[in-house]
C-alpha cells in the first residue's frame, strides 16, 4: 500500500485509476473530487473494483483511508491512500480560483441568480421585518454553502444602502480540525467576506456525550454566538436556515414530536436580553442554493465536526435528530414528485392555522387551552 498526494492527481493517467470516496452518501453529494465514485466505508470491502486499475481511497481528511487501502491490498487490489483526503483536494481546488471570482459571484446575485436568491432574501427581510434601521447584525458563518451565501446576500443588501445598518461576519471555531479551519478561511478570502473568528472548545466538551451529542453541541454553539455577538455590540444574529429546513421542521414536529410548530423567521432570545435571532434565507429553496454553488464550482465544508472520520459511538454515526431530518427530507421529496404543491402546502400550513378547528393550543408561556374552555 502506497500514498498518492493530491498534487500528483493531475499528472496521473485517468484511465489507469479510480478514486473511491469512502465518506457517507450525504457528504459525497455535498461535494467530491470530480470523477470519483462513492462507496461508504462500511460497504467498501463488499464491493468489487476493476482489477486492472489503481484504487485511490479517499476519506474526509486522510484519517481512515490508509487503513482501508491496506486491507484492499490484502484482498489483491493495487490500492493507495489519497493523502489528506477530500479536505486536502478541496484546499487545492479553492486555491485554483482567480482573483475575480468574488466579483463574478456578486454580479451573478444581481443578474443570473437575482430572482431565486436575492429577491427572495430581500422579500423575507421585508415581509418578516428582519432588518431595521440601526441594527448591528452578526452574520453567523459555519463554513457551509448556506451561511456563505447568506453572507454574500447581506453584502449585496448593504450595497443597496436603503437604510443604515452594520454587519459583522462572525465565525465561531468550536474546535475545527486544521483542515476545516483552513478551508473556511480560504473560502472567505475567495468570496471577499471579512470574517471575525473566535474560538471555543465545544467539540471537546461534547465528544464523550453519548445521548444526543449533536443537539447539545448545537445548543452550546448558539449560546456562544449570542454571547460573542452581544459583546461586539450586535443586537441580532443571522442564521442560514432556508425554506427546506422550515418545511422539514414542520413535518418532523408532527411525525416525531406530536406537535404543530415551525422554525420561526425571527425569535427573541430568552437568555440574552435585547438579542434577536433572524433567518433571512427563509424563502430560499435549497436546490437554488446548490445551483448557485455548482454554477461557480464552489466547494464548502459540510459537517465541520473534527471527529466525523473517527467517532465510533452509535450516537455519533446516526444522530437521532439527523436521521429523522433525513427521513423527513426523503419523504417530502417522494410526495413532491406526485404533487408539486406539497412543499408549498406544508410551508403555508404554519400560517393558516384556524384556532377554532384545533383541539388545543399552547400560549407563549406554555399554558394549554382546549377548544371547550370558552363553553
Amino acid at each position: 500500500m502506497g500514498e498518492i498526494t493530491v498534487a500528483e492527481l493531475p499528472r496521473m493517467n485517468a484511465d489507469e485509476f479510480i478514486v473511491v470516496d469512502v465518506r457517507d452518501g450525504d457528504s459525497f453529494s455535498y461535494g467530491h473530487i470530480p470523477g470519483s465514485i462513492n462507496v461508504p466505508a462500511e460497504k467498501v470491502f463488499f464491493e468489487e473494483f476493476p482489477e486492472n486499475k489503481k484504487i485511490l481511497v479517499c476519506c474526509r481528511s486522510g484519517i481512515i483511508s490508509g487503513e482501508i487501502a491496506e486491507k484492499l491490498c490484502e484482498k489483491g487490489y493495487d490500492a493507495y491512500d489519497l493523502k489528506g483526503g477530500y479536505a486536502e483536494w478541496l484546499k487545492t481546488h479553492i486555491s485554483d480560483f482567480s482573483r475575480d471570482t468574488a466579483s463574478e459571484i456578486e454580479e451573478g446575485l444581481r443578474k443570473k441568480f437575482s430572482k431565486k436568491l436575492f429577491s427572495k432574501f430581500a422579500r423575507a427581510i421585508v415581509e418578516y421585518r428582519l432588518v431595521e434601521p440601526g441594527d448591528k447584525i452578526a452574520v453567523c458563518i459555519s463554513g457551509g454553502k448556506d451561511s456563505m451565501l447568506m453572507a454574500k446576500l447581506f453584502q449585496e443588501l448593504k450595497r443597496h444602502n436603503k437604510f443604515p445598518f452594520e454587519l459583522v461576519f462572525l465565525v465561531m471555531d468550536p474546535g475545527y480540525s486544521r483542515e476545516n479551519r483552513e478551508i473556511l478561511e480560504r473560502n472567505a478570502k475567495l468570496l471577499n467576506i471579512p470574517i471575525t473568528v473566535f474560538e471555543t472548545d465545544i467539540f471537546e466538551n461534547v465528544f464523550n456525550i453519548e445521548k444526543s451529542p449533536c443537539y447539545v453541541c448545537a445548543r452550546m454553539r448558539r449560546g456562544h454566538l449570542y454571547a460573542k455577538a452581544k459583546e461586539l455590540g450586535c443586537n441580532k444574529i443571522a442564521l442560514g436556515h432556508h425554506y427546506d429546513d422550515v418545511i422539514e421542521t414542520i413535518l418532523m414536529g408532527m411525525l416525531y414530536g406530536g406537535q404543530m410548530q415551525t422554525m420561526m423567521p425571527r425569535i427573541d432570545s430568552a437568555n440574552f436580553e435585547g438579542m434577536r435571532l433572524i433567518r433571512p434565507m427563509y424563502l430560499i429553496r435549497e436546490a437554488d442554493i446548490k445551483a448557485w454553488r455548482d454554477y461557480y464550482g464552489l466547494q464548502f465544508i459540510q459537517c465541520a465536526c473534527k471527529f466525523t472520520d473517527t467517532c465510533t459511538s452509535e450516537s455519533c454515526k446516526t444522530s437521532n435528530t439527523g436521521s429523522k431530518r433525513k427521513k423527513t427530507k426523503e419523504l417530502i421529496a417522494r410526495l413532491a414528485k406526485e404533487d408539486p404543491e406539497i412543499e408549498q402546502n406544508i410551508f403555508k400550513s404554519a400560517e393558516n392555522v384556524n384556532l377554532s378547528t384545533v383541539i388545543a393550543y399552547k400560549d407563549k408561556k406554555g399554558g394549554k387551552h382546549f377548544y371547550y374552555d370558552e363553553d
